[in-house]
């Protein structure tokens, strides 16, 4: 069944997040570094204040944002950005105040333990855990010839006192919960959820099952969806199906004891930005199916699974621009956000 597609706005400037405040008002931010407001479906003309300046280069800029679960009673909203330099920059967490129209007491709740240099691989996605404590993820830093430590960044994803290529997890305030995986693994950042990550930008939790589900940027092909479990090692850079941009193995082995297979390998690359599980009832059918945005085939695949989780069929929804973050309304229809110069908010509903 190939849904309608209703384009809500086409006014925005290379949007990256989106969620949703108990009133219906939906939160989108653009990566320059503004949050709009959209309200009945209409995007109100002046940006929120009370946003910082953020590191607006390459990849990087202001990215996701995530209403906290219990809003109602605390009125934070999550965001994630680059911040710094170019030459010496970080993804950064922040949490402040919304009241219906201003951010106030923007905190600053985590830093990124490493800085980097250039606009590539911030990750940066939000999802929040049913014990409210929140999962982000970090981007390894960027592609060949890009080093830090004396050699190629990207191996920063297997260390594990570097945030860098991995899941992170937070409580609200910032702080490390204490029973986080590697919090008494000696030399190990006790904030790491999982590693060996290259660039998730796909990042939902399941609010049915509690299964975490993210969709990771290969380099030339080699694209991976993951269940993504604590403690585990999912192969950056030492396992992949990527190769190099400039031609070439990035490593000989696709499969190795003691890290993760992905569940699906994407070559050609998709580029795959958003990830939604869905769960609501405007598409029964469609129950407990992934939808995956992709910039670079600017689609969305939906991908269905059979009881054990295994995936059974992927369909391509064509959307035509590209697909930066998808995600299911408070409404039960699915919102897709596309990262264009004049990005659109397009709502799909069942045909």
């Amino acid at each position: 069944m190939e849904p309608e597609q209703t384009i809500l706005t086409e006014s925005l400037e290379h949007p990256w997040g989106m969620d949703w405040l108990p009133d219906g008002t939906l939160l989108v931010t653009e990566r320059p570094g503004r949050v709009r407001l959209i309200r009945g479906g209409t995007l109100e003309p002046t940006p929120v204040s009370g946003v910082p300046a953020v590191l607006a280069t390459g990849q990087g800029g202001l990215l996701d944002v995530s209403v906290h679960p219990q809003f109602s009673e605390n009125q934070w909203v999550y965001f994630t950005y680059a911040h710094g330099s170019s030459g010496a920059n970080q993804t950064r967490i922040a949490r402040a105040r919304f009241d219906g129209d201003t951010l106030s007491d923007w905190t600053v709740i985590f830093d990124v333990n490493r800085t980097k240099q250039g606009g590539q691989h911030f990750g940066s996605r939000i999802t929040w855990l049913p014990d409210s404590t929140m999962l982000i993820s970090i981007g390894d830093g960027g592609n060949p010839p890009l080093q830090l430590e004396g050699e190629l960044i990207r191996h920063q994803a297997q260390k594990l006192d570097s945030h860098l290529g991995k899941v992170i997890r937070l409580n609200d305030d910032g702080s490390v919960p204490t029973d986080n995986p590697f919090v008494d693994t000696p030399g190990a950042a006790p904030a790491l959820w999982s590693y060996g990550h290259r660039n998730i930008q796909g990042l939902m939790v399941d609010p049915v099952t509690g299964e975490v589900w993210a969709t990771e940027h290969g380099s030339r092909g080699g694209d991976e969806l993951n269940r993504v479990a604590p403690g585990e090692n999912y192969g950056w850079p030492v396992v992949t199906h990527s190769r190099e941009y400039t031609g070439g193995e990035i490593s000989s082995l696709r499969s190795q004891p003691g890290m993760i297979d992905p569940l699906v390998v994407w070559t050609p690359a998709i580029a795959p930005s958003g990830l939604l599980i869905y769960q609501g009832d405007r598409f029964p059918q469609w129950q407990g199916d992934l939808f995956a945005g992709g910039l670079v085939s600017r689609d969305i695949r939906h991908i269905e699974l059979d009881d054990s989780g295994a995936v059974i069929n992927q369909t391509p929804i064509p959307i035509g621009q590209r697909v930066r973050d998808i995600r299911q309304g408070p409404d039960g229809l699915i919102y897709v956000l596309t990262d264009e110069p004049n990005g659109r908010l397009i709502r799909l509903e069942p045909s």
